[in-house]
């Protein structure tokens, strides 16, 4: 049971950081990446369907996105849905593929960004410490009824706080790469 409280744990915060990686790539950081249209949604026949899914996306360059749709006669629909996304950038379609062109970031925008990236990092440590939180409760509830003894306590409390300064380490580099692409010029 113990064993499971601790894997459980380190589940979530594993879960925690990915998420943060996930959130963070939706930053745009004055060059292409494909993960800004992540949560870009096409109606596809009426149906919202997840653009990655319809079309091809590349960067042939340091700035520039290219989205080749697989069915050419959705390439109206896909522009709209560009458009109406909150990726804040214009599309140029060419009749054949659309082209996004990423603009240069400003040194007052890229601190901005950074501010933002340090504010999802402590959220996702906050979620870290929430979860730790939470299994040290489980831990104390299983002392007091006897499951396990207080040396087991201590120990899996040590475990789980080493669990929870693992992710926050992991976090915490996360956000540091981040901050270092955004401030990069």
């Amino acid at each position: 049971m113990a064993d499971k409280i601790l894997t459980e744990a380190k589940d979530k915060m594993k879960k925690a950081a990915e998420n943060l990686q996930r959130e963070l790539g939706q930053i745009r950081a004055g060059r292409a990446n494909a993960s800004i249209l992540d949560r870009v949604m096409v109606t596809y026949y009426g149906v919202p369907t997840p653009l990655n899914q319809m079309a091809s996306i590349t960067i042939p360059e340091a700035r520039i996105l290219m989205i080749t749709p697989f069915d050419k006669t959705m390439i109206q629909e896909v522009e709209k849905a560009i458009m109406q996304s909150d990726v804040g950038i214009t599309p140029a379609n060419d009749g054949t593929v659309i082209r996004l062109v990423i603009p240069q970031l400003t040194e007052e925008r890229r601190k901005e960004l950074a501010k933002d990236v340090k504010k999802e990092a402590e959220n996702a440590k906050i979620a870290v410490r929430n979860i730790r939180r939470d299994a040290m409760e489980a831990y104390k509830k299983q002392e007091k009824a006897g499951d396990i003894t207080e040396d087991d306590l201590r120990e899996s409390e040590k475990e789980v706080q080493t669990a929870t300064d693992n992710s926050i380490k992991e976090i915490d580099a996360i956000a540091a790469e981040k901050e270092q692409e955004l401030l990069e010029v």
